[in-house]
């Protein structure tokens, strides 16, 4: 009796083991691919303030989100089976050499890009003379193996070079090139609310290929450095301020311009509807293709929105290899598998869909 009870004792042991190393690999052990699924439907108003706006609003609209995963071997199979998730590689996702945190920081460059093309294309149809002002400039990347990589990260705004001030990047590259390769600078930056500063030696920046070589080497720290702009009025007050907390890309422009364009005319656009809806947009206000709208009109449906504006499909020009990008037909497939009563709308140009809505008759 005791010897066989201390095998099964030991025969426990094994067993254990491999639940926890199966455990393991389902929960912990990642993967590499995303997991894209149905995010949230947001109402935009109380992520804009138009100074002296009109306020008047009796329905909504809302921007619309996919949910992104980096999924472990759980995620990833569930996924599989799924209908409602996609599958995609990380590479497919993140650029070259790009990390997380770097992808994070380029969708929130990208986002404030939109929230300008968006404030652009608002005051253009509202007739409001306007101009672009520089906040700052910030680092988008750094270049792998020069001198910057050690010092900066992603985001980090910009403020001095040698103790004079940054005010924009045409300042920054002047102050840097007075320098030369191997020389020192003292770069003052801000990460998060934390000023800091720091001494780099500068190195020659690499010639692009198809750029001439220059006749001496150019001096650089080794970053892609962009600037942070908002549009002011010329004069006077309707000044927009937005706050979308941490919505990242560029998808949300188009919403953006419905609901800032809202109060900066009288009346209701809205006329008592929540709408939903997705597209990047232009200064000029045409709207563009993006990604993920199966998802989006799931969440959408979720929120009640009876009203979704989807981009028209897109087709590459003649000769040219890229695939179409099918937005209104992936829309009203989805719309029609989930059974949704909310109507698409297939618009091009923010025009379009302010003729949709003028004709919308008002929801009692």
């Amino acid at each position: 009796m005791p010897v066989r009870g201390g095998k099964r004792k030991f025969g426990f042991l094994p067993a254990f083991v491999l639940v926890l190393l199966i455990c393991y690999v389902l929960i912990y052990l990642p993967t590499p691919y995303v997991v894209y699924q149905p995010g949230s439907a947001e109402v935009i108003r109380p992520m804009i303030h138009v100074n002296e706006g009109d306020p008047e609003e009796k329905g909504t609209f809302m921007l619309t989100t996919v949910s992104l995963t980096y999924s472990n071997t759980l995620q990833y199979l569930y996924a599989l089976v799924n209908p409602y998730q996609d599958i995609a590689k990380r590479s497919e996702l993140l650029q070259k050499g790009e990390s997380r945190e770097e992808y994070s920081e380029r969708q929130a460059y990208v986002m404030q890009t939109s929230q300008s093309n968006a404030v652009q294309a608002a005051y253009k149809k509202a007739g409001i003379p306007f101009k672009m002002v520089t906040k700052s400039v910030i680092v988008l990347e750094t270049n792998e193996g020069m001198p910057a990589e050690k010092v900066l990260l992603p985001g980090d705004r910009l403020l001095s070079v040698d103790g004079k001030d940054v005010k924009n990047l045409e300042e920054l590259l002047r102050l840097i090139r007075l320098k030369k390769v191997g020389e020192t600078v003292k770069i003052g930056y801000e990460r998060g609310k934390e000023k800091k500063e720091a001494s780099i030696v500068l190195a020659a920046l690499p010639v692009q290929p198809g750029e001439k070589k220059p006749a001496k080497p150019q001096p650089g720290i080794g970053i892609i450095p962009a600037e942070l702009q908002t549009v002011m009025p010329s004069s006077g007050g309707k000044t927009v301020e937005i706050k979308a907390g941490e919505i990242g890309g560029p998808s949300a422009g188009f919403m953006f311009s419905l609901a800032i364009l809202n109060q900066l005319t009288p009346g209701d656009l809205t006329k008592g509807y929540r709408i939903a809806g997705t597209g990047t947009i232009t200064p000029e206000g045409e709207i563009g293709v993006i990604g993920g709208i199966k998802h989006k009109i799931v969440a959408a449906d979720k929120e009640g929105a009876e009203i979704f504006f989807a981009p028209k499909d897109w087709y590459p020009p003649k000769g040219q290899r890229y695939q179409p990008v099918l937005n209104t037909t992936e829309a009203k497939e989805r719309a029609k598998m989930i059974g949704t009563k909310m109507k698409i709308v297939s618009v091009g140009t923010l025009d379009e869909a302010l003729q949709y809505l003028a004709k919308l008759p008002p929801k009692d």
